[in-house]
């Protein structure tokens, strides 16, 4: 089966600060733009940032593997050696992590590396990778 790539949109307060953060943090290319939206490449999955004046609402969090993990979040499983050069990368841009790059649930199914980092919307990210993709749904 061939995974299709996914399409989400998202509500954003500034479009210069998060054209930066996407495409020079993370590495996404742009695709179409307009003066309220942009569409970023995220590892093959098409992501919208619209303009919105709404508030932020406090994201409540729940433990997982010891660490309070935000309810609302969303990313990329991506491949371990591209995870391991992302969260090289933004170590070295001195991201500041909700959740540090390490590996969750050691020597359990589901062993998986994560990090969580905030936009600067204040949308929680996480970006995990597994040695092996059978892991991923695994009980």
């Amino acid at each position: 089966m061939t995974i299709r790539p996914f399409h989400l949109a998202f509500p954003v307060k500034d479009l210069a600060a998060t054209r930066h953060f996407y495409e020079t943090v993370l590495g996404c290319t742009i695709g179409r733009t307009s003066e309220t939206w942009i569409d970023f490449n995220l590892f093959g999955h098409q992501v919208t940032a619209h303009l919105s004046s709404s508030k932020d609402a406090i994201v409540p969090t729940n433990d997982v593997d010891g660490k309070q993990v935000p309810v609302q979040h969303w990313g990329v499983i991506l491949e371990m050696q591209q995870w391991q050069t992302l969260a090289n990368r933004l170590q070295q841009q001195g991201m500041e992590f909700i959740i540090k790059p390490h590996v969750r649930f050691k020597g359990e199914v589901g062993e998986q590396a994560t990090m969580f980092f905030l936009d600067p919307s204040g949308h929680a990210l996480e970006f995990k990778a597994f040695q092996q993709d059978e892991a991923i749904f695994a009980t």
